[in-house]
């Protein structure tokens, strides 16, 4: 086993460790919930060995470096998620490789995937990003519907030709109500993920946590948490 190999199999260890952790405290069985390996800012080289070392879920966020890196590893059997803001001049890119998007956050981004998708003859998974930040009206800073423009997006998901509404996204807010408590973040996910899937239980994707609060999101009852530098290491300086 290369030095690398190592590191990771040390490192992806270490995560499914806290994972079935978290779930033990939370009563819930480790199987319940997926692990996304972010890849961002490292090697297509790294994607192969993480499929060497059994995961079989990874991430990006950027399609220049996405695009690429997806292509490089085609041969592996590995399901691709798209984790970053999306501009919709890039809607066509992303749908040839990515089986999931969890940052769906606007009608027109809805109308370019699933032109894209139709057009690739695929069918891609979206998850709503939700903008806990933006919760009763206030300016939100990141990337995201306000909760209460959720059903509406939703429905118009689940309108859209070669998509499928899968469930909500989100990223532990850094202001408003539920800034540094990504506990409640998570929980208040849980609420409109349970309310979404009354109307369409087959939306039942909840993607929160990250490497610093994976507990939390679990906790919440997170189905698939999204870890990077504590697989992968400390990032280098983004490109």
């Amino acid at each position: 086993m290369t030095d690398r190999k190592a590191q990771l199999a040390a490192n992806l260890a270490r995560v499914e460790e806290r994972i079935a952790r978290a779930c033990v405290a939370a009563g819930r069985a480790p199987e319940d919930v997926t692990l996304i390996v972010v890849t961002k800012t490292y090697p297509a080289e790294d994607v192969r060995l993480l499929a060497e070392l059994g995961v079989r879920h990874v991430a990006e966020n950027r399609d220049q470096e996405a695009a690429p890196k997806a292509e490089a590893c085609a041969d592996l059997p590995l399901t691709w998620h798209f984790v970053g803001q999306l501009q919709t001049n890039k809607a066509r890119s992303v749908v040839r490789y990515a089986d999931f998007v969890h940052s769906v956050d606007r009608p027109r981004l809805v109308a370019a995937l699933s032109s894209a998708a139709e057009r690739e003859g695929r069918r891609i998974g979206c998850l709503l990003q939700v903008a806990l930040d933006r919760e009763s009206g206030a300016a939100g800073q990141r990337g995201g519907v306000a909760p209460d423009g959720v059903e509406e997006l939703a429905a118009e998901v689940a309108a859209a030709p070669g998509l499928r509404l899968a469930g909500v996204m989100t990223v532990a807010p850094l202001s408003g109500p539920y800034a540094g408590r990504p506990g409640a973040a998570f929980g208040r996910l849980r609420e409109i993920s349970t309310r979404l899937q009354a109307g369409d239980p087959a939306a039942n994707m909840v993607s929160a946590g990250m490497s610093a609060d994976l507990e939390e999101a679990v906790a919440a009852g997170a189905t698939h948490v999204r870890i990077g530098s504590a697989v992968l290491g400390d990032r280098p300086g983004l490109r």
